[in-house]
């Protein structure tokens, strides 16, 4: 049977060359990089090395680059860091309605602590407007936090707009940029942001690495502590492997992001015009224009997204629901219902994201099947009878 994976959003495989530069850091070259001697300072000088590799992708200086867990630790460490260094100034967040939940949840958490958020709402593609940020501004606002391109309909938010407002008013600006780097041009001065977050597995790096860029000059209380590593901002032995592999993965995506751009939106295109064209009451999610290369979200009416995805998971294709971080959940995607569709739309999204080994066969594989079974759950739902 045929093998389609088309859910890179929720996760990339690792790139041979990545895992071929992680390798040695396992077993030959495995020295705490805070040991001062010859063993120690060579992984010292791999991390810096990938440091500098991941500085140079986002536009950033070295000493801004703080390597985490992953995006979730990372957007934590953000919103918490600075909500606690800046709360002699105020308590009051912004953010939207379409966030990943790391974000979300870490805003619901600092209410309990006496903090107060902001959710601003997206209009029907999922676009937030930058007026409405600037609307949402008190004299107590500390931050504000606006995804660069959302994981599950894959919009791209105005966020130098964005970046323009909260310099002006002199408020931090984090955006959760995990969808984001590695697929598209970044340049963290050009967007004007303060804080970026990111998560090597979202681009042929390996899991459980990440980063936040911190803008030079911003006090962040940690979140982690106990040493002195990455200079006294996230305490913990430095995952040296994977590190370097996230380094790897940022040189090998530099390289080859342009021309992956437009191979993906042609190969994105093309599965859109023929899900529209061989499907009735189908519904593209997310902007038409201003979207990632790699997203295709539809709603298709009158079928739940669990049972077409258990349906093509059958046939070979791997796509899915939603986020991969709300997989099991019954109720429907918060960022479907914050576009506010009929009722015959909400539980009946389903992701498509490609990547650097989705060809074009792939892409008429799913054009083939796709339609078949939508064709065959219609007839047993008994949302179409009620037409």
């Amino acid at each position: 049977m045929r093998q389609v994976y088309l859910d890179y959003a929720a996760t990339t495989p690792t790139h041979p060359d990545v895992v071929k530069e992680m390798l040695p850091y396992f077993t030959e070259s495995f020295g705490n990089p805070s040991s001062i001697h010859a063993c120690g300072q060579a992984n010292r000088k791999a991390v810096e090395k990938a440091r500098a590799s991941l500085a140079h992708l986002l536009g950033a200086s070295e000493e801004e680059i703080v390597f985490t867990s992953g995006g979730t630790e990372a957007d934590n460490y953000a919103i918490k860091g600075v909500a606690f260094a800046q709360k002699h100034r105020g308590n009051h967040i912004i953010t939207t309605a379409i966030e990943h939940h790391a974000v979300l949840d870490t805003c619901h958490f600092l209410e309990t602590m006496g903090f107060k958020t902001t959710i601003l709402p997206v209009d029907r593609y999922g676009m937030v407007d930058p007026d409405n940020v600037r609307r949402a501004i008190t004299p107590k606002t500390i931050l504000i936090s606006v995804m660069m391109a959302n994981n599950e309909i894959g919009t791209l938010q105005l966020i130098a707009d964005i970046g323009r407002i909260a310099k002006e008013k002199d408020i931090y600006f984090h955006t959760d940029a995990v969808q984001t780097v590695g697929h598209l041009p970044i340049n963290v001065n050009s967007l004007g942001v303060d804080l970026l977050s990111l998560s090597a597995h979202k681009f042929y790096g390996p899991k459980g690495i990440g980063a936040l860029y911190v803008r030079k000059g911003i006090k962040l209380v940690p979140l982690i502590h106990g040493g002195g590593q990455e200079r006294h901002r996230r305490a913990g032995t430095e995952n040296v492997p994977g590190i370097v592999g996230m380094g790897k993965a940022a040189e090998i995506a530099e390289k080859e992001m342009e021309e992956e751009e437009i191979r993906l939106t042609r190969l994105r295109d093309k599965l859109i015009a023929g899900l529209t064209e061989r499907i009735h009451n189908i519904q593209l999610n997310g902007h038409p224009r201003k979207r990632l290369p790699n997203n295709v979200n539809v709603s298709i009416a009158f079928i739940e997204g669990e049972a077409i995805c258990l349906s093509l998971d059958m046939e070979g294709i791997y796509a899915s629901t939603g986020s991969a971080c709300s997989s099991g959940s019954l109720e429907p995607s918060h960022v479907i219902m914050a576009l506010k569709p009929p009722p015959e739309m909400m539980r009946s999204s389903m992701r498509f994201s490609l990547g650097k080994w989705t060809t074009a066969e792939d892409i008429d594989y799913v054009l083939e099947v796709l339609p078949r079974i939508v064709q065959k759950l219609r007839a047993m739902s008994p949302l179409t009878k009620k037409r």
